[in-house]
């Protein structure tokens, strides 16, 4: 299912799919997020993606705060990071945060992370499942929230976001 990003993304899409919901965030780098060299460090760019991921959440009705009112978590269960190019102190960058389409209770999002000149810095993907909130056991099924999201989608509410 997934692996090295290929041309059209790291998920495989169906036919008849809906499209990725998109979401983009713009951001220059801080000097907290840079080594002694002036290159972000690796592990910074686990909180990119959640800074998408997070913007994301709040435009479609899947923010971390609608979980708590469902009694639901979601942690990721996979992440996984291609790095393209450096980001350097100062520099401008757009996050961009993909949620693509997937039948089951889990979350499967996208990321880039562009450059102001356009070249691709770095991609990656997570995965995120569905658990009870009190015991922390998975969910089979698709959960109220996520089929709500996923109705709004299909009747293409979310076309603003792409």
């Amino acid at each position: 299912m997934v692996g090295r990003r290929e041309r059209d993304g790291y998920f495989k899409r169906m036919d008849g799919d809906p499209e990725p919901l998109v979401v983009r965030v713009k951001r220059r780098v801080s000097l907290n997020e840079v080594d002694i060299l002036g290159i972000v460090w690796h592990g910074r760019y686990a909180v990119f993606f959640e800074q998408g991921a997070e913007e994301l959440g709040r435009q479609c009705g899947l923010s971390y705060r609608d979980f708590r009112s469902e009694n639901l978590r979601a942690p990721i269960v996979q992440h996984h990071v291609d790095y393209h190019l450096p980001l350097v102190l100062s520099e401008e960058f757009t996050i961009k945060a993909s949620l693509i389409w997937y039948e089951g209770a889990i979350l499967n999002t996208e990321f880039e992370l562009v450059k102001e000149d356009s070249r691709l810095a770095t991609t990656g993907y997570t995965v995120q499942m569905f658990t009870d909130g009190t015991t922390g056991e998975s969910c089979i099924i698709s959960p109220r929230i996520l089929e709500r999201c996923r109705g709004r989608w299909k009747a293409g509410e979310f076309r603003c976001l792409q």
